[in-house]
């Protein structure tokens, strides 16, 4: 049915509206299907999802880096591997083990690409552990550290939710490093002990256990701002035993 508008104007003027034209009939739909659902679309794969660098943790770190090999050699790196220091393998304090990473020597200009699958450098400064080969193959060996700037190129996807924790000490004497626990349990609620699998012997003490790697850097700061000495606290991951 047709209808027409018809408005007054202020100054005794008549004016038509414009005629709006039929609606469209609607679709056809085939027998026994509900009018109200569309056909579906066709299915296509799910776009990936690519990390972006505000998604990428630690994407340009820069730092100090070491290199290890024998005693470790044949020995279980943290990621329960047998380490091989002659794979394009590295250790890190937080990256997820799998993690790719390029490594650029800024003085050398030279890179190399390794995969990490053990947990380290414990030594405050510096912020990964090259293989032997992979230090080699950016001229490492010699001098033992170089400067280097860290690229994530692959992150592994998330198994279980990250937790971060803060080393304040590792010690050859497990009572030396109870007493450290000890106390800082009583200032900062939770602190523990954990044996490096791949150096028995050695006791490191955790502090907190923090569900981003920002608030263990916070606890971090804290820490180094509440003590009476000099203490190298850095933040390092929990992986699960």
């Amino acid at each position: 049915m047709t209808a027409a508008v018809v408005l007054l104007g202020g100054c005794r003027h008549k004016k038509s509206a414009a005629i709006a034209p039929p609606p469209p009939p609607p679709p056809e739909v085939a027998e026994g299907a509900p009018p109200s659902v569309e056909p579906a679309p066709a299915h296509a794969p799910a776009p990936p999802i690519v990390p972006t660098p505000s998604t990428i943790p630690e994407a340009n770190e820069e730092g100090f880096a070491s290199w290890y090999g024998h005693p470790f050699h044949g020995r279980a790196a943290a990621s329960g591997e047998i380490y091989d220091m002659e794979q394009m393998t590295a250790a890190h304090r937080t990256l997820a083990f799998n993690t790719i990473v390029r490594v650029h020597d800024l003085d050398n200009q030279q890179s190399v690409d390794v995969r990490i699958n053990d947990r380290g450098p414990f030594v405050d400064g510096r912020i990964i552990d090259l293989s032997h080969a992979a230090a080699r193959a950016i001229s490492m060996i010699g001098p033992g550290t170089a400067r280097v700037r860290l690229e994530i190129l692959n992150l592994p996807p998330a198994a279980i939710p990250a937790r971060y924790a803060v080393q304040v000490g590792a010690f050859r004497y497990r009572d030396n490093a109870e007493r450290l626990r000890s106390e800082m349990a009583a200032k900062y609620g939770t602190a523990r002990l954990v044996e490096r699998a791949e150096q028995p012997g050695l006791w490191r003490v955790l502090v907190g256990a923090e569900s981003t790697e920002a608030g263990a850097g916070a606890l971090a700061q804290r820490i180094r701002g509440d003590a009476a000495r000099q203490i190298a606290a850095f933040v390092v991951r929990i992986d699960p035993a």
